[in-house]
């Protein structure tokens, strides 16, 4: 069975590194169990501050693996078939995450990949790089990126991504307050982790007690946040336009 991330510890920190460059760092339902079981490990280290995800070879990740999902194939899982409910799982695992999660986005994150983007609470960019919830070009819904843009932004933030479905780059989501920061590309690892050595330079248990406040005014029950979904436009949808 394929690992499709890596884990870095560091002093005080970690990362979450989803590795499947060959595909941009696409999404399958094992990787997805990976990233919510590191997320459950970790959640449960008192020494760990803080949490960066990130993809390898400096992409973040060009969401659902198409391929693999027409298929009905996934590299990484058991019995080597597609299982749907490990991607909602790992949203779920996010949204009740302890630990501050910190995204280093390089190059692009589309679809799935996007969800990921917005469910980090810090957020660094290189100014290159861009973000696409696109499917309405292929007719799908967008269950994930619609909980979290409406749980951390406006109604017409929401549209302004989903409805044109196009590529929004580092500095117009900066604008939107959806991301923190904009480097060069070369320095968006760096800064994710100067602010994960940050939090780490507090006293033992202080980011997880501000994130505690932070997750605090959200909803209590998950399932209210992250919807059901019955569209299959996916199983047949085609690549994205620019």
């Amino acid at each position: 069975m394929t690992r499709m991330i890596e884990i870095e510890q560091h002093q005080g920190w970690a990362e979450i590194v989803m590795n499947r460059p060959l595909r941009r760092n696409a999404m399958v339902p094992s990787m997805a169990a990976e990233i919510e079981a590191a997320v459950e490990g970790l959640s449960k280290v008192s020494e760990v501050a803080a949490i960066i995800l990130r993809g390898s070879e400096g992409c973040f990740s060009s969401g659902i693996d198409l391929k693999a999902l027409q298929s009905n194939e996934d590299p990484g899982s058991d019995d080597g078939s597609w299982n749907q409910t490990a991607l909602k799982s790992l949203h779920f695992t996010l949204y009740r995450s302890t630990k501050p999660l910190i995204c280093a986005l390089e190059k692009f994150a589309i679809n799935a990949g996007a969800a990921l983007v917005f469910a980090c609470d810090l957020v660094v960019a290189g100014n290159e790089s861009f973000l696409q919830v696109g499917e309405i070009q292929q007719g799908a819904d967008i269950p994930m990126n619609a909980a979290w843009l409406r749980l951390k932004s406006s109604e017409q933030t929401l549209s302004r991504l989903a409805l044109l479905g196009d590529r929004v780059s580092a500095s117009e989501l900066a604008q939107m307050g959806l991301i923190q920061k904009v480097v060069g590309d070369e320095e968006v690892v760096t800064c994710a982790r100067a602010w994960a050595g940050r939090l780490a330079s507090f006293p033992e248990g202080a980011s997880e007690t501000i994130v505690s406040r932070i997750r605090g005014f959200r909803p209590d029950d998950v399932s209210s946040v992250f919807p059901e979904s019955t569209n299959s436009a996916l199983l047949s949808a085609g690549l994205l336009k620019r």
